[in-house]
């Protein structure tokens, strides 16, 4: 079962980093894709303004 957990987790990671980079041309941010693309849980949870970014780019919006 903890690995299962830890294999839906890594798909959700690995999930939101492609989103991101593919979505990324409709957020905010001019540089530094693929280090915002990689810290994105950690940045989603701290910094409301890359969470307005993040759902930009996920949804198109």
């Amino acid at each position: 079962m903890p690995q299962l957990i830890g294999i839906l987790v890594l798909v959700a990671y690995i999930f939101g980093v492609v989103k991101f980079l593919q979505g990324f041309q409709r957020t905010d941010f001019s540089g530094n894709q693929i280090g915002l693309a990689l810290l994105w849980p950690v940045l989603f949870v701290m910094n409301g303004n890359y969470r307005k970014n993040f759902f930009k780019a996920l949804k198109g919006s």
